[in-house]
């Protein structure tokens, strides 16, 4: 006897529809899974076993075989379970599924046949029903992330018995061979309106409204750098002493940034879901960029992703939002060594023997340091002197290493306040975002026929195309490539700058005055120029 039933897994932060084709015949009773399982789908069998036992039914007293095509992919997981116990009571004649539907199926049975969530489902729900799927059956814990895929029907399972025994009680002794099987017309006695459409749009994931750069005292230049940064999704870094607010700065970020559209709504909360991290997901997509700030303990791995089967990692996770990394040199310097591909190609590429996996990473890097060991080098106040010998400085800042710092447009000094009293104006945090959103509208309409929104990702021809500079002002700028020693990539960088500095001021052509303001944010490069001079 042979039957197939379907479900999904994971590859990378994708969904794969797997086949679990179950094949009942005599011979000595086993039960053996094929297809390149992991430990957590070999132990299904039992977990499979005792559900069947406990629900009533009968596990085949037979040879049972079951494999998960195609054969050639490697499957973790436990979302197999619910597809690998109905394969065996539809394959054994103890169930007859309705005809009409082409049904995917995802979940993890517990020993008394609870059904419990799993992670990914959003993947894998948006794949069945690319490939044609008109249903899926799931754990009621995971109904909300599932149901936030339209034109699909969602069947929620709180327990395999009210599928077995949709219509009467479950009897108190086991069925027999004899007893006819269970037929399921139809699957709407699970259905269950979805209660997450009830959410207002206006009112998900909305910004934490006790978050204002209206509470940053002062530093208005350095809002001002951040302004851009934010506009046109350039990477920063704050250098300063301790106290002066560079990680207050860098936390506000995310609320003078213009929401997730709605493909990178989904493309956002597939990665969450993919990583087990999606805390609501009855609230609907995500709709604010993440905002993401791993400790600087991280290892490589969980900075780009890794393990056996990889995973999304911190990169991925701040995909379409903010990576902060808070006192930077802390860091290994082999962990933020991996940072650089991501920043250049906005993608993180693994390699494993059997398959290669690409996570999107399109994040805008923020962070911060000290100018040196001790914090305190160039403060003008008299009990704050630096303490740190030149060798000293040199080894601490080595850290960080000249390509990555090139990867870095805007390198702003945070010194420390001199303003502290609260009449002191003070930007807020809806006056630089309404300045933000109108540089941004400015760059989706520009880039409204290519594959990208923003100025940061400009690159080859396009850079040229949409940067063109008068010829003094482009005589400036090599003048000052020259004198500063910077590479050609700086050289892009802030021609994107300069290209987001005249978006905010509202100009079509990018002006001396916007170049020169580009340049003064290369503060590492000029502070090594001079050391060097």
């Amino acid at each position: 006897m042979y039957g197939k039933m379907h479900s999904a897994c994971l590859y990378g932060i994708d969904g794969v529809i797997i086949q679990v084709e179950v094949d009942i015949s005599n011979g000595l009773p086993q039960t053996s899974i094929i297809g390149l399982p992991d430990s957590a789908i070999r132990e299904a069998v039992e977990r499979v076993r005792a559900a069947i036992k406990n629900c009533g039914f009968r596990f085949p007293m037979q040879r049972v075989t079951i494999n998960l095509a195609p054969a050639d992919l490697r499957k973790e997981g436990s979302a197999f379970d619910l597809a690998i116990a109905l394969g065996i009571l539809v394959t054994s004649e103890q169930l007859i599924l309705p005809s009409d539907l082409r049904l995917l199926m995802i979940g993890e049975l517990a020993l008394d046949g609870t059904l419990r969530p799993v992670s990914g489902v959003l993947s894998m729900v948006d794949r069945a029903k690319e490939e044609g799927f008109n249903a899926v059956l799931l754990p009621e814990e995971n109904r909300a992330e599932a149901a936030l895929i339209k034109d699909i029907h969602i069947f929620s399972l709180g327990h395999l018995r009210e599928l077995l025994f949709p219509n009467a009680v479950q009897p108190k002794t086991g069925r027999k061979e004899t007893d006819p099987p269970v037929v399921l017309d139809s699957l709407n006695f699970l259905f269950k309106p979805n209660s997450s459409s009830l959410v207002s749009p206006n009112s998900i994931n909305e910004t934490n409204s006790y978050e204002d750069y209206s509470d940053v005292l002062g530093q208005q230049h350095v809002k001002r750098a951040i302004t851009i940064a934010a506009a046109g999704m350039h990477n920063i870094l704050l250098i300063g002493p301790p106290g002066t607010g560079k990680t207050m700065l860098i936390k506000r970020i995310p609320t003078i940034l213009p929401s997730l559209t709605e493909q990178e709504s989904l493309e956002t909360t597939k990665i969450f879901s993919a990583a087990g991290k999606l805390k609501e997901p009855s609230s609907g997509l995500l709709k604010q960029r993440p905002f993401r700030s791993p400790h600087h303990t991280i290892s490589a791995g969980g900075l780009v992703g890794g393990g056996t089967i990889p995973k999304p990692g911190e990169v991925s996770l701040a995909h379409r939002g903010i990576l902060f990394l808070d006192e930077l040199p802390e860091f290994s310097r082999n962990v933020l060594e991996v940072l650089r591909q991501p920043l250049e190609d906005r993608a993180v590429t693994i390699s494993r023997a059997r398959a290669v996996h690409t996570f999107p990473a399109h994040f805008m890097l923020a962070a911060s340091m000290n100018p040196c060991p001790c914090g305190f080098l160039g403060s003008d106040h008299p009990e704050q002197r630096c303490t740190c010998s030149s060798a000293r400085i040199a080894q601490y800042r080595a850290k960080i290493s000249g390509p990555l710092l090139d990867r870095i447009d805007l390198q702003v000094d945070v010194p420390r306040p001199k303003e502290w009293t609260k009449e002191t104006f003070s930007l807020s945090s809806q006056e630089m975002k309404e300045q933000v959103i109108q540089a941004h509208q400015i760059q989706v309409h520009r880039y409204r026929n290519l594959p990208f929104s923003w100025n940061s990702e400009l690159s080859g021809r396009h850079l040229r195309t949409h940067t063109s500079l008068s010829s003094d002002t482009s005589t400036m700028l090599q003048q000052t490539i020259e004198a500063l020693g910077l590479s050609m990539r700086a050289y892009d960088r802030i021609l994107k700058l300069a290209r987001t500095i005249a978006d905010l001021d509202g100009k079509d052509n990018i002006k001396t005055s916007h170049v020169a303001e580009a340049i003064q944010y290369r503060n590492l490069d000029r502070v090594q120029n001079e050391v060097e001079i």
